[in-house]
């Protein structure tokens, strides 16, 4: 089940390591090779690795999870003169599999990988457009004689866009020729379908908060995707235990379920393993207050109505919330799988907030030592699309959040949503966190608000926060020029009880420790707090990352390639 993780097939490296539109003697040739179902699959193995993996997206910094490891976004580190993701290796591979796809006479077959190419080249392109908007849209393999086409300017965003659409409806279309299938490891027709809700829903939020034309179209086509998804896949959402949210997630094999499409590890067998869990200590990696500040009480009304939420210490501030805080935080109380005692939050983290989120035993610690397979594409978050795309076009409905963001929350144990409810009362809180929502002029911004607030919380650490805020249009709410990396509140130096037992776990303290407990922290030096002695704790205290409204929501075109391109290709605004 997992072999597919293992892409390196000797075969295929014969054929990669040339320019594929010469055929030396001793090579392989297309017509031999590209004739079985075998051969479809092993060349398509390929394509999965264009898919980030668990350590990259799970350790994406963003305004709700920050560590030592900022990455280029925040950081202002990308730079035209060393872009490294104007890459085409894989589009190129794509379509050539494409063009001689007719020489496989199993028919099925045939359907099955092509449906296949289409969906990675949409997710090819959809990737390349998020990070650079117009980019040069290519259906065949390029010769080095195809002057015209190899020097071309870029093609409109919304050109390509509509070009993705195209290729997940062709997708979808041929997969449903099939007989159905679900499949943890392989893209099928719902995987299309889960994708085009994404990638719609990216393009049409984005147009709309960026001021850029047909943002419904795109929206409609999000709603619709979804819906057939919902309506027709037969996924639900895993539900089983005390904790089926943190089981989801540190679950070894990924719950099919739930789960659409996974990318698989397996450490004993196959030495197929990622370093998230060891991640999250060894890079400090740590909740925002503003992210924690996100989660309900488990009765459904805000936390940050609360009186004196402001300066709650973490006992306070993490009882009686939302059930899945627990399941994604160390709160107190909290147990590691495979262990019988308490283990206490010692303040690892930056912020004080330590995720537990994809954290299973001990024994998967260690760099490179963890095998918890890692959720692509899953029911949630297909749900979560379908609720914000019909909010984004105001006709959303009760029933529609009932097939939606009301299971999440049935799943959660948390109270319903409700859009009269959400629109009469909006949260202050929650504008503050996106202010471009009141440019949008919607009846909706209250349910809007909401059904980010259910997304901020299901999906943290699942690679899209980073994403979900540029196509908000909410760039500045990711740098701590704006909003500073704040977490746990330390109301002055001392003994603090953090497992929730009545016993003191950390010691805080400016000049010399009086204590003999195993975990001391010394302001300034271990921890920093915002008010000297006293405050919340403050991750990047001493560096200020900045946001350029008109240059950061695209990544710079290499400037060598533009140079290679005679300056046909152009760069993006102030790079």
């Amino acid at each position: 089940m997992k072999h597919f993780q293992i892409i390196v097939v000797l075969l295929l490296a014969l054929l990669s390591s040339c320019d594929l539109t010469l055929l030396p003697e001793d090579k392989i040739s297309p017509d031999i090779f590209f004739s079985s179902a075998q051969e479809l699959e092993l060349w398509t193995n390929q394509f999965y690795t264009i898919m980030d993996g668990a350590d990259a997206a799970a350790s994406q910094s963003a305004d709700d999870n920050v560590s030592r490891s900022m990455g280029a976004v925040i950081s202002g580190t990308r730079s035209a003169a060393d872009e490294s993701g104007w890459t085409w290796t894989r589009l190129r591979a794509i379509n050539y599999c494409l063009q001689n796809m007719d020489h496989c006479t199993d028919n099925a077959a045939k359907t099955r990988y092509t449906a296949v190419c289409y969906f990675f080249r949409a997710y090819f392109y959809f990737q390349k457009v998020q990070r650079y908007g117009n980019v040069p849209w290519y259906d065949q393999v390029l010769k080095s004689t195809d002057d015209l086409l190899l020097y071309k300017v870029r093609d409109d965003r919304g050109f390509v866009m509509d070009k993705v659409m195209e290729d997940l409806d062709n997708a979808v279309a041929l997969f449903s020729s099939l007989p159905p299938e679900k499949s943890i490891s392989r893209v099928t027709k719902w995987t299309a379908l889960a994708f085009k809700s994404r990638a719609a829903l990216y393009e049409g939020t984005f147009r709309k908060y960026h001021g850029l034309p047909d943002a419904d179209k795109y929206l409609t086509q999000a709603a619709n995707a979804a819906a057939d998804f919902i309506d027709n896949s037969g996924y639900t959402l895993y539900s089983d235990g005390a904790e089926p949210y943190r089981d989801l997630f540190c679950s070894n094999d990924a719950q099919s379920g739930e789960v659409v499409l996974a990318r698989l590890y397996n450490f004993t067998d196959l030495n197929i393993s990622h370093s998230v869990q060891f991640n999250i200590s060894n890079n400090q990696q740590g909740f925002t207050r503003r992210y924690m500040n996100h989660y309900l009480m488990k009765d459904g009304t805000r936390f940050t109505d609360k009186n004196g939420y402001e300066t709650m210490t973490y006992p306070e501030e993490t009882a009686d919330r939302d059930p899945r805080m627990a399941q994604t935080v160390l709160c107190p109380g909290y147990i590691q799988k495979g262990n019988a005692e308490v283990s206490p939050n010692t303040l690892l983290a930056m912020t004080g907030y330590q995720p537990i989120k994809f954290v299973a035993d001990a024994s998967q610690g260690g760099s490179s030592k963890g095998y918890v397979d890692w959720p692509l594409f899953r029911t949630a978050e297909v749900y979560l699309n379908y609720a914000e795309a019909k909010a984004e076009l105001g006709d959303i409905t009760p029933n529609d959040l009932e097939k939606s963001v009301n299971r999440i929350r049935a799943r959660a144990k948390m109270p319903k949503l409700e859009i009269e409810a959400a629109n009469a009362t909006i949260d202050p809180f929650l504008l503050a966190c996106y202010p471009h929502i009141d440019k949008s002029n919607e009846a909706n911004r209250g349910l809007i608000l909401e059904i980010r607030r259910e997304r901020t919380v299901e999906m943290v650490m699942e690679g899209q926060r980073q994403w979900d805020m540029f196509r908000w249009h909410e760039g500045a709410q990711l740098v701590n020029k704006t909003n500073k990396y704040f977490g746990c509140y330390i109301p002055a130096p001392g003994l603090y009880d953090m497992s929730g037992d009545g016993t003191p776990d950390v010691e805080i303290y400016e000049t010399n420790p009086t204590s003999n407990l195993p975990v001391k922290k010394k302001i300034g030096s271990d921890i920093f707090l915002s008010n000297g002695a006293s405050g919340y704790i403050t991750a990047w205290p001493s560096v200020e990352y900045t946001w350029d409204e008109t240059r950061d929501y695209l990544w710079p075109l290499p400037s060598s390639e533009i140079i290679l391109s005679n300056n046909i290709l152009t760069q993006n605004p102030k790079w």
